[in-house]
């Protein structure tokens, strides 16, 4: 069974909004201000099921959410869901396409997750001077993907 961990949350029209910690969902259920959409089996807090993934009861505006979101070493690879860029294989660090000592820069459009041997072999050149191709282009997530994209378990 697990223990306290981040609770999701759904607006009231069902599309991911945020993720809170337990505490924080509990005190929204009892406030009232959400009701669980899913629980833990056979645990309860208080009158509650345990709380996995809460639903607001109202509908909350969240155009903040649709804004480009917040560049990170582990957003990027969430982003591209720890996959190489270049071969596919499971990817653990970040390549700069236009590498930093060239003027490349911490950027979502600049940056591709990419495991240890392809990221070696690019080494200080551009995917092109490498002869290598990018199995996708890079893009800029919005908050809600990112926030969807981290809790999928």
């Amino acid at each position: 069974m697990a223990a306290y961990g981040p609770v999701v949350l759904l607006n009231a029209s069902y599309e991911p909004h945020d993720v809170v910690s337990f505490p924080h969902a509990v005190r929204m259920l009892f406030r009232g201000v959400a009701v669980v959409h899913e629980a833990e089996e056979d645990r309860t807090i208080g009158p509650h099921p345990w709380p996995k993934v809460l639903r607001l009861v109202r509908y909350v505006v969240a155009s903040w959410m649709y804004r480009p979101a917040a560049y990170g070493r582990e957003a990027v690879l969430r982003r591209d869901q720890h996959r190489c860029a270049y071969c596919g294989a499971h990817a653990n660090t970040i390549d700069h396409l236009v590498p930093r000592s060239r003027g490349g820069t911490w950027t979502w459009l600049n940056t591709v997750a990419a495991c240890g041997r392809c990221n070696s072999r690019k080494g200080n050149r551009t995917p092109p001077e490498a002869g290598m191709r990018l199995r996708f282009d890079p893009w800029v997530p919005t908050r809600i993907e990112v926030t969807a994209w981290g809790h999928r378990r």
